[in-house]
């Protein structure tokens, strides 16, 4: 049996990323449909927030939500199989490193090479934890201000803020990304004290749930609509 609990390798995580990004075909029209996750950076972001959040998220609903409108036609199930131990055994590392090593915790950014110079690239991480919040967005919602603060940076690198991370100078929104990866540190730390006390009979949001609009209000519990958290 293969154990879940060893973190993927280099190769696996490449793996991985190919399998999300190939598995909508490229002529199909996905314009108004949900796409799902198609790159391990959001993928690791959303796992994230779905290992960090108030409750327990099962896999038969956050892999609803990895497919989007799009689940993946199996072969067999032996594909299916190989695909779901690559999705829990990378879900399974950041819960380790997350609980035992939570200072060398660090989000799986993508990187872009201009002028010699490598740029770290938090958006589609953020967009996933985004989306992991939204499984449980009632629940995130009792965090209140404090969780409204830590998610701030998150939030500001995703479409729901119009990217309002990206409205700095360099060094500020390097300042900016620089505190992603300590608040989800936080955040991890501040639901592991309390998920307890919260019933588990509630904890799960309908996935067929269209996803949040701009006008509804933000699952960090700040009270505000989407538009105007974080930020703005």
């Amino acid at each position: 049996m293969e154990d879940l609990n060893h973190p993927l390798n280099e190769e696996e995580i490449e793996q991985l990323d190919q399998f999300l990004l190939n598995r909508i075909d490229d002529h199909l029209i996905t314009e108004e449909m949900d796409e799902g996750i198609f790159d391990i950076s959001t993928l690791d972001g959303f796992l994230t927030a779905v290992v960090s959040g108030p409750v327990t998220i099962p896999p038969s609903v956050w892999l609803d939500s990895v497919w989007g409108d799009f689940e993946p036609e199996w072969d067999n199930e032996e594909d299916f199989s190989e695909v779901l131990a690559l999705l829990i055994r990378h879900m399974n590392g950041i819960v380790q490193t997350l609980m035992e090593y939570p200072e060398d915790f660090e989000p799986l950014y993508l990187e872009r090479i201009l002028d010699d110079r490598s740029y770290i690239i938090v958006d589609e991480w953020c967009e996933g934890y985004l989306r992991g919040t939204q499984l449980s967005s009632e629940q995130w919602q009792t965090g209140g201000e404090e969780i409204a603060t830590l998610l701030n940076p998150i939030l500001s690198f995703t479409a729901v803020t119009d990217w309002k991370g990206h409205d700095h100078t360099d060094d500020e929104v390097e300042t900016i990304q620089k505190t992603i990866a300590p608040n989800a540190r936080e955040i991890h730390a501040y639901w592991l004290t309390r998920r307890d006390d919260l019933p588990q009979e509630e904890l799960i949001t309908n996935h067929d749930q269209p996803p949040v609009g701009r006008n509804d209000p933000c699952p960090c519990g700040s009270g505000k609509k989407y538009k105007k958290c974080c930020l703005h």
